[in-house]
């Protein structure tokens, strides 16, 4: 039987490397699932947009947002999306975001760790930001998860709707002593969130790490992601 579609949705950026790494990404989900036709969309700046993708869906189709947390995306614009295709007749799934999970945490870990941070070295954890409570709350999660991890203090900065990385780095400076302090973008890809972040780590003398990209915690829970909504449709 013909395994269900997969569309992945991005946020989108004018950044034109942003693009470039989730096409490596989606290359990579590909290998990881043979015989599934997987296709990038994106929220808004870059084409092919999800709503024109979902009024060419014309069989079982698994959708999972390339997002980190929940907000209003994942609440208001995706299932609005989805709802093209569902309307139609179509049987479609939208899973849940990527984060918050555990494998993320491991794969910031491994950014800090290829960035030269030590465990035990102060972070912080940088994310895009959102006026919905609820990704408030997914960023507090992860930076929990990541804080188990690599065993040192994790404090929270967003590029924006929330309290910045240039007040959060001095206030963890303070305390850090002679440890150097390191960031960690809670990003997917490169973009203007990510540039800035970056830009304001070197302000203050932080390490700074990758983004999450193509690395292969990722990959997986793309494919867990996948596999479950696919076995819901009743198509694995």
């Amino acid at each position: 039987m013909t395994p269900p579609d997969l569309v992945l949705v991005a946020h989108g950026t004018r950044d034109p490397q942003g693009p470039r790494v989730l096409d490596r990404l989606v290359s990579l989900v590909r290998a990881e699932l043979p015989g599934v036709r997987t296709r990038l969309s994106y929220v808004e700046l870059v084409p092919p947009l999800v709503e024109d993708v979902m009024t060419t869906v014309g069989r079982p189709t698994v959708v999972v947002p390339l997002l980190l947390s929940t907000g209003y995306h994942v609440k208001h614009d995706l299932p609005r999306s989805v709802g093209i295709a569902a309307a139609a007749g179509v049987p479609v799934a939208l899973t849940a975001p990527l984060g918050p999970d555990r494998l993320l945490a491991g794969a910031l870990a491994d950014r800090l760790a290829e960035a030269g941070a030590e465990p035990g070295d102060p972070v912080v954890l940088a994310a895009a930001g959102s006026s919905d409570a609820g990704a408030g709350r997914a960023v507090d999660r992860t930076a929990a998860m990541l804080r188990d991890v690599w065993r040192a203090p994790v404090a929270c900065a967003y590029a924006s709707m929330g309290v910045t990385v240039p007040e959060v780095m001095r206030g963890v400076r303070a305390e850090a002593g002679r440890r150097r302090v390191s960031l960690v973008p809670y990003l997917l890809a490169p973009g203007r969130f990510a540039s800035e972040v970056r830009r304001d780590a070197r302000m203050h003398d932080a390490r700074t790490a990758e983004v999450l990209g193509t690395h292969g915690a990722v990959v997986e829970l793309i494919r867990r992601r996948y596999a479950r909504a696919a076995a819901l449709l009743g198509q694995c």
